[in-house]
C-alpha cells in the first residue's frame, strides 16, 4: 500500500483565505484551489500564480515542491498541506528566496478528501 493510498488530503480543495493577500487577490484569475493527486503530483493556483507541485505524503500531512509562473514570471518553492480539525487544510507555501504565506483550503463540495 502506497503513502498516497493513507493520504486524507487527495482531492481539491478551494483556497478560501491567506495570511499575506486578501479574497479579491486570491481569486483574481479562477477560483483560488489546490488539487493533491494520488500519483505524486498536484497543482495550485491563486492570483496570477499558477504552478504544478510535486508531492510526499503522510496520513495528514503533504509537503512539495513547485514551479510555475506567477504574471509570466517564473517562480519555484516549497511547502506543505496539513489536515487540521475542522477538516480544512492548512498550507505553507513559500517562494524561493521569497515570501512565505499560510494559506487556508476547504474541501471542494464536488469532491471530498480521501
Amino acid at each position: 500500500m502506497s503513502a498516497a493510498s493513507n493520504c486524507r488530503l487527495i482531492g481539491r480543495w478551494r483556497i478560501v483565505e491567506a495570511d499575506l493577500w486578501d479574497r479579491d487577490y486570491l481569486d483574481l484569475v479562477e477560483p483560488a484551489a489546490i488539487t493533491i493527486g494520488p500519483d505524486g503530483h498536484g497543482e495550485i493556483a491563486f492570483g496570477a500564480m499558477q504552478a504544478t507541485l510535486d508531492l510526499g505524503y503522510n496520513k495528514s500531512v503533504v509537503s512539495f515542491t513547485w514551479s510555475g509562473f506567477d504574471e509570466m514570471d517564473e517562480v519555484s518553492g516549497d511547502g506543505h498541506a496539513e489536515l487540521l480539525d475542522d477538516d480544512s487544510i492548512e498550507i505553507t507555501f513559500a517562494y524561493h528566496n521569497g515570501d512565505e504565506a499560510v494559506l487556508k483550503a476547504k474541501p471542494e463540495t464536488s469532491s471530498t478528501a480521501c
